[in-house]
């Protein structure tokens, strides 16, 4: 089918599907379809009114809001490219954040910054570190009379989509229209399928996820959106303060579908109080996506034992795998069935890179079949093709494959090849379902013997004294030279009681009880320390490395006094920056 996201939307405008976005006392602004659509199109008017051109770049750097939707669809509706960045919201880094906003500008080549009033504040540093004629304007600002949706091809770029960027700097993902809506109606197709719609029964979505990001922007925003579906949306940072927000959300709209990485499932096991659940009613929840980071056995199972009381199903529970390079998802679990997690040796996974089942070992979760359309395959570092349970990369092939990375036609030629994408990941196949062990990069290399670094990270999740999710495995070389050694850096929860060194001791014990591998080092840290991605997740090598720098520091204190400098800064930044 011949159709741009532009054209999708001008559709379900005609529907009567609405937006609901809530607010940290859980009030919540309701918009139409139709009303966002005609606020778009008088965004679109007023790019066009500043030059934007069908073809041009413009980044979007605004949080969960109306604002966010009219930057997005209005570019998108003056046909042009939008580039979604992540708002500066751990404001104890801006130094960082500035550097790879500046980094990611120029990477996508961005003609236009449009920023919410919040984010448009801190900004102006970035803007001036691009060095680059960029002009930053408010999306309060852009009101103009409404423009026709400019026609595009669909196969013409729509979006740049940045790549989590946990092993290397993040990379500008280019994703055309077709691309875009293949992988929205691959997901959609997949649900209704296995849930379909009557007059009693349709589908509403409620989503925490950034919207910058491939899960909360594709998964959860075009997903409903252009199958016309009512959709709840909740600020992240909401999320992370006050988890039960999410749930609440769920039950109070009747919710079927509401994705979120595994941390997000541990977190929600861990933090929400009882009280906080009264009258939360889960059982209208069919498909909890987990994904976009590794999924855990013990978090799932948490989740369940946590949540069953409040209605909610184990078959809703739905591991999924996917990446930004091919716009989102590429597998899913079977959808009305319980995740399936099976055992597999320890040994004979790291040593012989075999997965052989045995009935107590090493739990994987598994991530399912692909969607219709797309294809798994396992190779070895050669491109070959490997059989059923051998432990290699992850290729996968598909109808949204990334036209590749925006100007970056060497990284492009060395990741796609015949058609096939080569993730990075390392997994293997067991009954044709795709479990994962980690990404090639990150795994620990201990004595010829290759480990998943979440193994580790994992088995002291628990521990009373460590942030939960706050932990990075690495391999180091040993000052003895005698090879590689297994370093653990560790975020210490607010308050906890516990000395260095005892801290330390524990991590080891925990380690050494769960894995049979003892930890020669623990690196306790205050809490924030950990670098991550734009989407939370740990930045391991960046963590070795800033640590032999010197650079692993705490994030700086935010007060208002220097909350006020930076605005300053970035005011005058704003108005020195070439335009």
């Amino acid at each position: 089918m011949d159709e741009t996201l532009g054209a999708r939307f001008a559709e379900v405008a005609r529907g009567d599907a609405r937006i609901y976005f809530m607010d940290a006392r859980e009030n919540e602004r309701v918009y139409s379809h139709a009303e966002l659509f005609e606020r778009a199109r008088r965004a679109a008017g007023g790019l066009a009114a500043r030059g934007i051109s069908p073809g041009d770049r413009v980044a979007i750097v605004a949080g969960t809001g109306p604002a966010f939707f009219d930057a997005l669809f209005g570019a998108l509706l003056a046909g042009a490219v939008a580039v979604p960045l992540y708002p500066p919201v751990r404001l104890g880094r801006l130094q960082e954040y500035h550097a790879r906003t500046a980094a990611a500008l120029n990477a996508a080549r961005v003609r236009l910054v449009l920023a919410d009033a919040r984010a448009r504040r801190v900004l102006g540093r970035a803007i001036a570190l691009a060095g680059r004629p960029l002009a930053c304007v408010s999306i309060a600002e852009l009101g103009a009379e409404p423009l026709a949706p400019r026609e595009v091809d669909p196969d013409e770029l729509a979006l740049v989509q940045f790549s989590s960027g946990t092993t290397h700097a993040p990379k500008p993902v280019a994703l055309s229209h077709r691309q875009l809506l293949a992988n929205v109606r691959a997901i959609a197709d997949a649900i209704f399928d296995a849930y379909p719609e009557t007059e009693a029964f349709r589908h509403v979505a409620v989503s925490w996820l950034p919207l910058y990001h491939d899960m909360g922007l594709v998964g959860g925003v075009f997903t409903s959106l252009f199958h016309g579906r009512d959709l709840a949306l909740i600020p992240p940072e909401l999320f992370i303060a006050r988890p039960a927000l999410w749930l609440r959300a769920i039950s109070r709209h009747r919710a079927t579908i509401s994705p979120a990485p595994n941390f997000a499932y541990a977190l929600c096991a861990d933090r929400i109080r009882d009280e906080e659940l009264e009258g939360v009613d889960l059982s209208s929840w069919k498909v909890a996506m987990n994904g976009a980071e590794p999924v855990t056995p013990a978090a799932l199972e948490r989740f369940v034992a946590r949540f069953s009381r409040n209605g909610l199903a184990r078959e809703a529970l739905t591991p999924v795998y996917g990446l930004a390079e091919a716009a989102l998802a590429v597998t899913f679990c079977a959808l009305r069935e319980p995740f399936g997690v099976r055992h597999f040796d320890a040994r004979a996974l790291s040593e012989q890179r075999r997965a052989v089942r045995v009935e107590r070992g090493q739990p994987i979760v598994s991530l399912g079949r692909p969607l219709a359309g797309f294809a798994v395959e396992i190779s070895d570092d050669r491109g070959g093709r490997l059989a059923d349970g051998e432990l290699g990369r992850v290729r996968v092939r598909g109808p949204s494959l990334m036209q590749g990375y925006d100007g970056l036609p060497d990284e492009t030629r060395r990741v796609l090849v015949d058609g096939w994408l080569d993730t990075g990941d390392i997994g293997f196949l067991c009954d044709g379902q795709l479990h994962l062990c980690g990404r090639a990069k990150d795994l620990v290399v201990l004595r010829g013997r290759n480990f998943a670094p979440q193994d580790f990270e994992h088995a002291i999740d628990d521990l009373p004294a460590l942030r939960t999710g706050c932990s990075a495995a690495v391999s180091a070389p040993a000052e003895d030279g005698s090879g590689e050694e297994l370093w653990i850096f560790a975020e210490r929860a607010r308050g906890a009681s516990l000395e260095d060194g005892a801290f330390a001791d524990a991590v080891i014990r925990r380690v050494l009880e769960r894995t049979g591998i003892r930890a020669a080092r623990v690196i306790p840290l205050a809490p924030g320390c950990l670098p991550r991605t734009s989407s939370g997740k740990i930045r391991r090598a960046e963590t070795l490395r800033a640590y032999r720098s010197g650079a692993l520091e705490k994030p700086a204190a935010v007060s208002r006094p220097r909350l006020a400098l930076e605005m300053l800064r970035s005011e005058w930044a704003l108005r020195r920056a070439p335009h």
